[in-house]
């Protein structure tokens, strides 16, 4: 999405870990800006304005003025960065020049809306699969995010990414059968039919009777009977 933001930025002629110390200090972060069939151009931009856009709510996917001081003018995005995870320091940044009547590849957020019947009726559990799913549109069509609604959905029923309606330009990159939410049987109620059913189904053991008389226990105490003197 297009915003009326202006980033400055000034062009740099030397490169490494010397040079990062060096821009670090004075409150810069280095950055390469590339794309458009154009030279690269290693310039610096200043993290505040960098992290504000990141931070945003249309992030990544921000289309903003980049002004490079005695070189050029263009639209740019921020199509990678690196960060400190400790110190929360931004230590490179990859711009990309935008050409606004080409169509470009992008991720956009996909927002879940409404509580599902299957959870409120039947006692299921929604599951969220996908956060994002990845089109084609020109730059300025580019949406903040996706926004479906799982309120009809019951159990055993799910919404995937040719569900999501799309606009203008918009073409869709992303698997058409990828599911982005669905709803399930929770484990434990769907053991419980299968074991019930279990237990009836399984037949009692027959008894098993032997063949032949079944020789009597002599009673305690009785001598045994002798044989007859011929």
């Amino acid at each position: 999405m297009r915003k009326e933001i202006t980033v400055t930025a000034e062009a740099r002629s030397s490169r490494g870990k010397n040079e990062a110390r060096r821009l670090r200090v004075r409150g810069l972060a280095p950055a390469v800006l590339y794309g458009a069939e154009k030279p690269a151009v290693p310039v610096s931009v200043s993290p505040k304005e960098v992290q504000k856009i990141l931070r945003s709510s249309t992030g990544h996917n921000t289309i903003f003025n980049l002004a490079v001081q005695g070189v050029e003018d263009t639209p740019a995005m921020i199509v990678d960065w690196q960060s400190d995870p400790v110190r929360d320091q931004l230590l490179h940044v990859d711009l990309k020049r935008i050409d606004l009547a080409k169509r470009i590849e992008v991720k956009v957020r996909v927002q879940t809306t409404g509580d599902p019947k299957g959870v409120k009726l039947q006692g299921g559990l929604l599951e969220v699969i996908t956060r994002e799913i990845e089109i084609e549109c020109l730059p300025d069509e580019i949406p903040e995010q996706f926004t479906i609604d799982v309120g009809e959905l019951m159990i055993g029923q799910n919404l995937r990414a040719s569900d999501i309606p799309l606009t203008g330009s918009m073409k869709l990159l992303s698997g058409a059968e990828h599911v982005i939410a669905h709803v399930v049987a929770l484990k434990a109620e769907a053991e419980a039919p299968a074991a019930e059913a279990g237990a009836v189904a399984a037949p009692a053991e027959p008894e098993v009777i032997k063949k032949g008389k079944k020789e009597e226990e002599p009673e305690a105490g009785a001598e045994p009977e002798k044989g007859k003197k011929k």
